[in-house]
């Protein structure tokens, strides 16, 4: 799997291009309709015949939690307009296959005055998502039910319309407490289960205890906690919020983000848990924004890979109606893009959920289990090297230490999370003067006088330490093959360079530069920078005509279309850690080295030491 390792984990920041699609989707329609002016519709737009239920796909690292906050405007005694909330829930169905759309929160303010009346229109509105299957949950706040109650106020309209029984045939639903006014649900995505847990206005001691228990039944689930009110304005939380900070969120480390309606205008919070992690508390409400916020929605895009949440908050009912042309108001509330309404949360996710439910670590996998069918040599460091390092393989390409310098290698229990040993080698490589120790073949090895006509397979773990400097360390080998283009009479470009090595530039950029058997010249393959302190993975796969460079499973841009057959040789010794010119010791790497694989045909990416 490609994975990317360059980025700041932990901190909010502003989104940069992602998560686009439905900005794209209104832009596109909005030149056509900018400056008409419309009458609002009465009802909502029919959903397309072809819309259907779908089911999220749980395995999947990218997936969306939809939030709708405070509609209570659309549903006022005698005012009641249920076409903007079922525009938004046919978006969420129209769009839950290509988003990935698992879940959706209400937070609560459904209706103005807690009515039968009002809660039949929403109620018939919800049935959209009903008759489909599609998880949500809403809560009660203080416009549903009498504000001055708890969660033990006992029978009201809102409980009728939207009490445990109608979520039962939901296969989202976790349960209720006896009250019936506080729920949590389940859904799997990224290949775990996540907890909604929907919270009451007020919870009473008997809520809280409820929401505890609910805890410590799932303890190893992250929890995304909703409720009407918590944060008022940035950086601030209501009296009520901070109560419910002291009470449930700082000592549940589970929880790692809020969401809440009520106030406005939107806003965020970060606090320090018990744990000293981060919770990530956010309100957004668009009550007082034209036609009582329009059922305005938040897209929360959840990239695990990235290690980031892409925040959107569109309008899917002037969305839909773009095309017939939009008044004044509409075209600003279309899609908000303010700090606010639009933004990036950045977490390391398994970092973040390790207190609670750490990542086992990998297993070693046996070395037999790494000898493919081709395997031409495969070296490991699960203990200190004393003399020789044995050749996995069985095939005799044994390695000896080589000192230049008085320098020595050390060893390491470190090692990259995917790699088959867990150990590493370390090289203590310095120029100027030169110094340190790097592995060689022996004399006679097959590997030495190996071409690799019908193609090849190498690869390659390093780390590399925060001190390491390019004046000294840059351009040293992971693996290379000593002897000279000039002694093997291919004397385009620099005739004194290696035949072959995978290097590491001064930009800490690696570099496959060799010559084939077919060119007189040099062919090269570079990547891009990878950053220090960090284990990379790199494979060069050549097929027999062309060659490809792979960073952590992924191909880079800067693969030579040009034919590359094999790998010229004058049978001298492949290095590890070392790098030669003019046939002599020129740079030793600086660094950590963990396994090393050469076989003797490409590889798909599916069969690399890290799979």
């Amino acid at each position: 799997m490609c994975t990317s390792h360059d980025h700041d984990h932990g901190q909010e920041a502003p989104q940069a291009g992602a998560g686009r699609r439905s900005f794209l989707r209104a832009t596109a329609l909005l030149g056509a309709a900018a400056g008409a002016a419309v009458a609002l519709p009465a009802v909502a737009e029919a959903a397309p015949a072809s819309v259907a239920g779908h089911r999220p796909d749980p395995d999947s690292r990218r997936f969306t939690l939809a939030v709708m906050p405070d509609t209570q405007y659309l549903f006022d005694g005698p005012s009641i307009d249920k076409a903007p909330v079922e525009a938004s829930l046919r978006y969420l169905l129209e769009h839950g296959k290509d988003e990935n759309i698992v879940f959706l929160s209400h937070l609560g303010d459904l209706t103005q005055n807690g009515a039968a009346p009002e809660f039949a229109a929403i109620s018939e509105a919800f049935e959209l998502l009903d008759r489909r299957g599609v998880g949500y949950s809403v809560l009660a706040g203080n416009h549903d039910v009498k504000s001055s109650s708890t969660d033990q106020r006992g029978a009201t309209p809102y409980l009728d319309a939207f009490g445990p029984s109608r979520f039962e045939r939901h296969r989202t639903f976790g349960g209720a407490s006896a009250d019936g006014y506080n729920t949590y649900h389940l859904f799997r995505a990224a290949g775990r289960e996540w907890l909604v847990l929907a919270l009451d206005w007020r919870l009473s001691d008997q809520g809280y205890a409820w929401a505890r228990s609910v805890l410590a039944a799932h303890p190893k689930t992250p929890v995304i906690l909703t409720t009407h009110e918590l944060v008022v304005e940035d950086d601030t939380l209501s009296d009520y919020g901070q109560q419910l900070w002291d009470r449930l969120v700082k000592d549940h480390d589970q929880i790692f983000l809020t969401l809440n309606g009520h106030y406005w205008p939107a806003g965020r919070a970060t606090r320090k848990n018990s744990a000293g992690n981060d919770v990530h508390l956010h309100l957004t409400n668009y009550q007082n924004r034209y036609f009582g916020g329009a059922a305005m929605i938040r897209l929360y895009r959840f990239d695990l890979d990235r290690g980031v949440i892409d925040v959107e908050t569109v309008s899917p009912w002037i969305l839909g109606r773009a095309g017939k042309g939009l008044n004044e108001l509409e075209r600003q509330e279309i899609e908000l893009s303010g700090d606010a309404d639009r933004f990036t949360v950045g977490i390391d996710f398994a970092e973040r959920f390790s207190g609670f439910a750490p990542v086992p670590a990998r297993a070693a996998r046996p070395a037999s289990k790494m000898l493919l069918p081709g395997t031409a040599a495969y070296w490991r460091f699960d203990s200190a090297v004393s003399g020789t390092v044995r050749d996995l393989s069985g095939r005799g390409n044994d390695l000896t230490v080589v000192s230049v310098g008085g320098g020595t290698l050390g060893w390491s229990a470190d090692h990259h999370p995917d790699q088959p040993g867990h150990g590493s080698l370390e090289f203590r490589g310095w120029k100027s003067p030169l110094k340190g120790a790097y592995l060689r073949t022996v004399d006679g090895a097959p590997l030495n006088s190996a071409e690799f006509k019908d193609g090849y397979t190498i690869e390659v773990f390093y780390r590399m330490p925060a001190d390491w400097d390019p004046d000294h360390n840059a351009w040293a080998g992971l693996v290379s093959r000593q002897g000279t283009g000039g002694a093997a009479g291919r004397t385009g470009d620099d005739p004194d360079e290696p035949l072959a090595t995978l290097s590491l530039s001064n930009d800490r950029e690696p570099q496959w530069a060799m010559r084939p058997l077919n060119q007189q010249g040099i062919a090269t393959n570079w990547g891009q920078e990878t950053p220090l302190e960090t284990w990379w993975h790199l494979a060069v796969v050549n097929d027999g005509r062309h060659t490809t460079l792979y960073v952590q499973g992924c191909p880079v841009v800067r693969n030579p279309k040009a034919s590359a057959v094999g790998i010229t040789s004058v049978g001298e010794p492949w290095l590890l850690g070392g790098y030669t010119y003019a046939d002599k010791i020129d740079q030793i790497f600086h660094g950590r080295l963990g396994d090393v694989r050469i076989v003797s045909r490409a590889l798909p990416v599916s069969s690399f030491m890290t799979h």
